[in-house]
């Protein structure tokens, strides 16, 4: 065993142990065993969106009385089926034309509800590029472009999905519209940092962030309008307050911070949370990390949960975790200690990549140099996938099936223990 390889192998418990905690059956089961479904005279419509939807659903449907209609739209990558349910897979993170035929069944469903019916509805992170259901005037394509600007522009998902909502009918609450008279119970599975309701999926059985003028406004504060489709930038500029919406009732069932905690339950040495808001530039979030190089009395563990974002400069290929952990290999200072830190996003999947992160120790920028790259020049392209595969250090779990955002492990372990390992 080398000097990290025990360490890898912590590091990867703790992050099974993570989407383990964010397990959509098992959080369903908790939520319904403390709140029953509504029995309605007429249908339960039920529709499940997101990363986690399949899951969800499959929990739900044996507690649904009388006769059911049950939609599920997940992302391509997901193969999980739903028996009972019609199943539908799009685009993620960029909506593409499945997801714009799943929109459309969603607002079918919706608008054929009474007011003997009960809509039953499971959100987890993913739902706002997965249903693009563009307001008239915008297309798919300005929609995908409004999606690649964003993604691009460093704003974090409180900021993305003001935007998306204002382009959208279904986001901030338009699920809500679609479905009266008939009422709406929501469960939300938690992909945003401090589990405000309206941003999880942008807000479908919720509400909106913010109008279009605050949408306006800030594109503007950062230099992103001008980048915006024409159509998207016409819709913006309408003004006017956001019409009252129907009730509902929306029940939170996981989280980061829960997904935290299970880390830090299974941990074989101190664990500590470091920190469970890792936000903003992922240069500044590298920092933060960065901080806690601190020579260890004994094993530690560092723990950190969030979504940070990153600007593009380049061309290459990668995602905020797998540069979060290239930052922090190229950013750790020599020291008397072992260390290893692991960066993955609990649905498995980094930005437009197979991988789910990256883990990464003293010895990474090393090896990309060894197999013939230049970590710092692969940096600046944004080619982060591509330097931590030279490395073999990239993290590839596939696609777990649920959603909770990022979290971060920074294992500490004096040189005395490790030879004693």
């Amino acid at each position: 065993m080398t000097d990290t390889q025990d360490l890898r192998q912590t590091a990867r418990t703790l992050f099974d142990a993570a989407v383990a905690a964010a397990d959509p059956a098992r959080a369903m089961a908790r939520a319904l065993g403390h709140t029953p479904l509504p029995t309605p005279k007429g249908r339960s419509i039920v529709i499940a969106v997101g990363k986690a939807a399949p899951a969800m659903m499959t929990a739900t449907l044996p507690h649904v009385p009388g006769p059911v209609e049950a939609l599920v739209v997940t992302h391509h990558e997901n193969p999980e089926d739903a028996p009972g349910a019609r199943v539908m897979r799009a685009g993620h993170p960029v909506p593409d034309a499945a997801g714009l035929q799943a929109a459309t069944a969603v607002m079918d469903l919706l608008d054929s509800a009474g007011p003997d019916d009960a809509v039953i509805a499971l959100i987890s992170g993913g739902g706002s590029a997965l249903l693009p259901a563009p307001v008239p005037g915008l297309t798919l394509a300005d929609k995908a472009e409004v999606n690649r600007v964003l993604l691009g522009g460093g704003l974090d998902i409180t900021a993305m999905n003001l935007v998306r909502q204002n382009l959208s009918q279904l986001k901030g609450g338009g699920f809500l519209r679609r479905a009266a008279p008939a009422p709406v119970t929501a469960y939300l599975l938690s992909d945003v940092i401090g589990d405000d309701l309206r941003v999880i999926a942008s807000g479908p059985t919720v509400g909106p962030v913010g109008s279009a003028t605050e949408a306006r406004a800030l594109l503007q504060d950062r230099r992103l309008w001008d980048a915006l489709p024409a159509a998207a930038r016409t819709v913006l500029d309408r003004t006017g307050a956001n019409a009252p919406l129907p009730s509902a009732t929306n029940t939170l069932i996981g989280s980061n911070r829960h997904s935290l905690e299970a880390m830090q339950a299974v941990a074989p040495d101190r664990a500590e949370i470091i920190n469970d808001r890792l936000e903003g530039d992922v240069a500044e979030a590298a920092a933060v990390v960065l901080a806690q190089f601190k020579t260890p009395k004994t094993p530690r563990i560092l723990l950190f949960g969030g979504e940070t974002t990153v600007r593009l400069t380049g061309n290459g290929r990668g995602g905020r975790n797998q540069e979060l952990a290239l930052r922090v290999a190229m950013g750790a200072p020599a020291v008397g200690f072992d260390w290893l830190f692991l960066s993955g996003g609990t649905d498995g999947r980094d930005g437009p990549t197979d991988a789910a992160g990256g883990i990464v120790d003293a010895g990474t920028v090393a090896r990309i140099a060894q197999a013939g790259g230049d970590a710092r020049a692969l940096l600046a392209n944004n080619d982060s996938y591509a330097a931590l595969r030279l490395a073999g250090d990239l993290l590839i779990t596939a696609a777990t099936g649920t959603n909770v955002a990022d979290v971060q492990a920074l294992l500490l372990r004096p040189r005395e223990a490790s030879r004693e390992a």
